[in-house]
């Protein structure tokens, strides 16, 4: 009876250890949302990272070297917060960049000159615009807490590389997508902007919801998404 007891009393005691620790895991499993804008910025950033290099090995113009390089630096310390969170949350994250990504990437690599200058701004001008819209998703979309403050310190870094792509567009003469009803960009009539380097399924979402993709008013010289996040 004695030895019953005890087995009793240990099984009871192993339940015990079990529920916090299941509880615990239940818990630090993040939404489909969360999890999705994850892995989708996490291969923006690979993209940003890899195209910024070229941008500073390739590129023509010194402004597209500039931007290449903080692309660089910017986006290497957004992934290293990505992949902290992403650890944290037992969320695997991609190898490598999406295929759309990749093609871009191909063919950067087989440009130069004044047309590598161009490819790569109207690559990032598409990138950037969607990854905005996918990271104002995740704000007002986004259920846990990590991940939601993550895309909120990321959006300002990316609406500025957006803003500071804009004016070297406008100086190379390089027409710069708007966001359409859908929240893609519409690609201005020209057919390289639409890589969608920041990930095929996942940053199509119209931002959070909204209709304030159209241009500023006041002559529409600004095509910025209008991110409206705080």
């Amino acid at each position: 009876m004695l030895g019953i007891k005890r087995l009793g009393l240990l099984a009871a005691l192993v339940l015990v250890g079990v529920a916090p620790a299941a509880a615990a895991q239940a818990k630090a499993q993040p939404s489909e949302q969360d999890t999705q804008y994850l892995q989708a910025i996490h291969q923006v950033n690979l993209f940003e990272i890899t195209t910024g290099e070229l941008a500073q090995q390739k590129g023509q113009n010194q402004r597209v070297k500039d931007l290449g390089k903080m692309f660089v630096t910017d986006h290497t310390q957004l992934d290293q917060t990505v992949q902290q969170t992403a650890s944290q949350l037992n969320v695997q994250l991609p190898k490598g960049p999406t295929a759309d990504q990749q093609a871009v990437i191909d063919r950067l690599n087989n440009a130069s000159g004044k047309n590598f200058d161009k490819e790569w701004v109207t690559a990032q001008l598409a990138g950037h615009l969607q990854a905005i819209q996918a990271t104002q998703t995740e704000i007002s979309q986004g259920s846990e807490q990590s991940v939601i403050q993550l895309a909120q310190t990321a959006l300002p870094a990316l609406q500025t590389h957006y803003d500071e792509l804009v004016q070297l567009a406008q100086q190379l003469g390089i027409p710069v997508p708007q966001a359409s009803a859908s929240g893609t960009p519409s690609p201005s009539g020209t057919e390289t902007e639409s890589p969608a380097p920041g990930g095929t399924e996942t940053e199509s979402p119209a931002p959070g919801g909204t209709e304030t993709e159209s241009p500023a008013p006041g002559g529409g010289t600004t095509e910025t998404p209008a991110p409206g996040v705080s």
